[in-house]
């Protein structure tokens, strides 16, 4: 991960909520590139700098965002669960997001592999690339904005110390 000078750094594991709203910020600038790379080199072989970004787009999707809803699902939602708190009503919807996001990357990453491999896409694959980027944002503008209004305030401010601590240990134990 490339470092900007005057950004703020990344929270630690004894911040799991600001790990996971930072997370969302690599979420949001990796389907970006996603997105941006589909609209740019359409009907083209990609660049060899388009390329390398988008592989590490893929990559970052593969390994941290798998592991993002792995800590929300595991370690966060029980927990609001078990408290029955108004968040609830939200993580239903959020976990079918999660699912219908991780067929999606599935999609995309199929098609910008082929791309890669085979130099262009058919129209077609084209398209559809298209349409699921698209689809994989919008889908990730309206779970991100329902996490940091309604979930992640209510968790930082109904879980205890000791309950972050340990949602905290559990992220860790996830990156080993």
């Amino acid at each position: 991960m490339t470092i900007q000078i005057g950004a703020k750094p990344d929270s630690g594991f004894d911040d799991p909520i600001g790990m996971l709203t930072d997370c969302h910020r690599r979420i949001e600038r990796f389907l970006g590139i996603l997105c941006s790379v589909i609209q740019r080199a359409c009907g083209r072989e990609m660049t060899e700098e388009e390329i390398s970004a988008v592989q590490t787009a893929l990559h970052y999707f593969r390994q941290g965002g798998e592991r993002h809803t792995s800590d929300e699902e595991e370690s966060l939602f029980p927990r609001l669960r078990a408290k029955f708190t108004p968040a609830v009503e939200s993580i239903a919807q959020l976990q079918s997001e999660h699912r219908h996001a991780s067929r999606l990357h599935k999609s995309i990453e199929h098609f910008y592999m082929t791309w890669i491999s085979v130099g262009r896409l058919a129209t077609e694959d084209e398209n559809q690339l298209s349409s699921e980027t698209k689809q994989l944002k919008e889908i990730y503008t309206g779970h991100i904005h329902v996490e940091e209004t309604i979930v992640f305030p209510y968790a930082a401010h109904a879980l205890d110390a000791e309950t972050l601590a340990t949602i905290g240990r559990e992220f860790s134990l996830r990156r080993k």
